[in-house]
């Protein structure tokens, strides 16, 4: 040792012992204690096992580059809702008004804990059951519970890629197979399909050629083998895009991100060529004010905001475990966040463009229809001919010129004009009529396309958008279950995939009978909302209230090398959890409100009618819900009760050939002179400083545990008797 390091200067002084351990390892090289003659934990050392937990973080993969990540993020949280879900809500929710209150929520909500799910991910570099487990051992039930609602989630969402890919291939034809009903031969005669023909060639199509639907949940009916073969042919897609990790699930997402953008750039530009689509976008932008003031649009628009982002999925996190701790997240978390929002404007404002098309076809189909009704009464007299405007004319009749004989006719025959049956032909109720969903993708726009030139092109298009959309977010929903399982229990990623997709698969087969349109219904509706929203809720107080929220923005600060916004921490400590809070409160009094049930499609009536759930579907359902939040408290109780290992670290202090080295992760400045005047160190400093390992919040001092009769620590320290190790 050099004869002018402080430890020499000690030895010739009769002053207290008041030198740090850092000063005492000034001039120390580091050694690990399981390799040392003193092994304070009294485990044995594996040394291969010790090499790989030292090359852990060197091995472990890592994006290709930037645009490769942000593509990933972008194609995880840009998904089948923001076409289907986002356009529906906007049109039943006030049209333009509805953007304040989402716009509103995603900036108090959604980036705050958007960003905060990056910066555990990125900074402890683990899949949600790491993260968790490391930022409060008590609460590491969240990352089990992520990886559940992962798994429920993925199952019946990798059905819809099923069926796109189902319409995938029927478009490679023309005409569309949907564009007109059957006809079927009744004897000698040939009619049309009578169900087909109370409702339309498209929704037949959909129920009975693709869905092959039952009448209720109850009837199950057998296994529809062309859905079947699809959900096969989609959990392979996805099995293949994710074996190799991040280096072919990267590569994917340059395809599978980018070309939904093109798809509906396109369909934007040949939308607002349609005939109509300016009413449909006029009515997308004509604000109801009065919606704004309803809490019901408030509460559905936190929610879209919530599962737009991929909130408590898992997927993030495990995305962002594989950046360089140094990447700017709070860039990414703020441009990943609005590329969503603006992703659901435009594909809105394409949704609207298409129905606006679509409702004039259907108004003017009205209009022929009940000019057809009034002829006919005019010829048998039921009317005078004195009722008719006299610049009507029948041959060329518009949609104006038919609303003002119906006024006509309706003051005049005012007594007796229900029994006419004549239907008043409104544009502004075609537009009004909400579609959401499977109805919007598989039936509103089936139906438009058939009447665009080149249909069968646009239909290709329009599924393969649909499957890439689908494939982004199933790449995110696998990572959240793979990583954390991976990286928690060391098994091999390729076993472990391939074996999750096969099992996902025979699961799956439950929404490929001929009531599995409904269980589809049932696992969307119940299985992520309120136990996510549990989950996220319980992320923000980890990390807030229980590590602490200064804590957190100094190790950002560090990590990022700039402080985040002060916003930042009054919405992660107050704004952020009581939203939250409102928002689980309302979902569980809606779930009390209203009784569970779903639309089943009636093949006598070709109608829709809402069913309540019988009792043995009341219980699948209450399972879901129960199973998905089970870990929450299963492991909270099991530590609590030290049942269970927490995983974090302890102290550990060595001695080998004189040298002494100390993990001082779970020491404060303030902490390392009394350590030496042998005094129990302070409160347990952060989880995730810089160039330390981690240890949890909460975790009992391991000077304290040394002195346990019967703890982890029970035997005591154990020095080493050697000339050397009397310092």
């Amino acid at each position: 040792m050099p004869k002018n390091s402080k430890v020499t200067q000690r030895e010739h002084s009769s002053e207290h012992v008041t030198e740090s351990v850092a000063d005492l390892l000034a001039h120390e090289e580091p050694v690990d204690y399981k390799r040392s003659v003193l092994n304070v934990t009294g485990e044995a050392w594996d040394k291969q096992k010790d090499v790989e937990e030292d090359l852990d973080s060197e091995k472990r993969p890592a994006w290709n580059s930037k645009l490769q990540y942000i593509l990933a993020q972008i194609g995880y949280s840009v998904g089948l809702g923001n076409v289907w879900r986002f356009p529906y809500l906007c049109q039943k929710n006030g049209g333009g008004a509805y953007l304040v209150p989402y716009l509103v929520l995603l900036i108090i909500i959604g980036l705050p804990l958007f960003f905060l799910e990056l910066a555990v991910g990125q900074r402890i570099r683990r899949g949600s059951i790491g993260v968790w487990n490391y930022i409060c051992p008590r609460l590491g039930g969240i990352g089990y519970a992520s990886c559940l609602v992962c798994f429920f989630v993925g199952l019946y969402y990798n059905v819809i890629i099923g069926w796109s890919i189902f319409y995938f291939f029927k478009s490679f034809q023309y005409p569309l197979p949907w564009s007109e009903c059957p006809i079927v031969k009744n004897g000698t005669v040939a009619v049309v399909e009578a169900e087909c023909e109370k409702s339309s060639a498209t929704t037949y199509f959909w129920y009975r050629e693709a869905l092959e639907i039952s009448s209720s949940i109850s009837e199950g009916g057998g296994l529809n083998w062309k859905m079947t073969l699809c959900l096969l042919t989609a959990w392979s897609i996805v099995g293949l895009a994710v074996i190799k990790g991040i280096q072919s699930s990267g590569k994917v997402m340059y395809f599978s991100s980018l070309f939904p953008y093109v798809v509906l750039l396109c369909f934007l530009v040949r939308g607002l060529l349609l005939r109509g689509a300016i009413d449909g976008i006029l009515h997308m932008f004509t604000p109801k004010l009065d919606k704004m003031l309803d809490p019901q649009v408030w509460r559905e628009a936190a929610t879209q905001v919530f599962f737009a982002l991929g909130l408590g999925f898992g997927g993030v996190i495990a995305f962002s475990s594989y950046n360089k701790q140094d990447n700017n997240c709070h860039f990414d978390a703020t441009l990943v966040s609005f590329i969503n929002f603006f992703t659901s404007v435009l594909a809105t404002l394409v949704v609207f463009a298409v129905l606006g098309f679509k409702a004039n076809i259907m108004n003017e189909k009205c209009v022929v229809e009940n000019t057809e009704k009034i002829l006919g009464y005019l010829n048998t007299h039921v009317l005078s001919h004195d009722l008719i405007p006299p610049h009507v004319n029948f041959s060329h009749l518009t949609a104006k010129d038919y609303s003002e004989m119906y006024q006509v006719i309706m003051t005049v025959k005012e007594d007796h004009f229900k029994e006419l049956g004549l239907d008043p032909c409104l544009l502004e109720d075609e537009l009004n009529k909400s579609v959401q969903g499977t109805g919007l993708a598989f039936i509103a726009f089936t139906e438009a396309m058939t009447h665009f030139p080149a249909s069968p092109f646009w239909s290709v298009m329009f599924f393969l958008m649909l499957i890439n959309l689908g494939l982004g977010s199933m790449i995110g929903t696998m990572a959240g279950i793979t990583t954390p399982i991976i990286d928690t229990f060391k098994v091999r990623k390729e076993v472990f995939t391939v074996g999750c997709c096969i099992v996902a698969f025979l699961i799956g087969l439950i929404f490929v009978q001929h009531s599995g349109n409904y269980f589809v219904t049932m696992f969307d509706d119940y299985s992520a909302t309120l136990p996510l929203t549990v989950v996220v809720i319980l992320e923000n107080i980890a990390v807030a209230w229980i590590y602490g929220t200064k804590k957190f923005m100094q190790e950002l600060t560090e990590m990022l090398g700039f402080r985040p916004y002060i916003f930042y921490f009054y919405t992660w400590k107050y704004v952020s959890p009581l939203c939250m809070a409102v928002l689980m409160t309302a979902s569980i009094i809606q779930l009390g409100v209203n009784p569970p049930g779903y639309s089943a499609w009636i093949r006598e009536e070709a109608t829709e009618k809402f069913l309540y759930y019988p009792m043995w579907a009341m219980a699948i359902l209450i399972c879901l819900i129960i199973l998905a939040t089970l870990p929450l408290p299963v492991v909270f109780i099991l530590r609590q009760f030290h049942l269970v290992s927490d995983g974090s670290n302890a102290l550990s202090v060595t001695y080998k050939k004189g040298r002494m080295m100390k993990d001082i992760s779970n020491l404060e400045d303030n902490d390392e002179t009394r350590f030496i005047l042998s005094k129990v160190p302070s409160e347990t400093p952060s989880p995730m400083p810089m160039h330390r390992s981690y240890l949890g919040p909460g975790n009992a001092s391991p000077m304290e545990m040394s002195s346990a009769p019967n703890g982890r620590y029970g035997s005591g320290y154990h020095l080493a008797s050697t000339p050397e190790s009397e310092l």
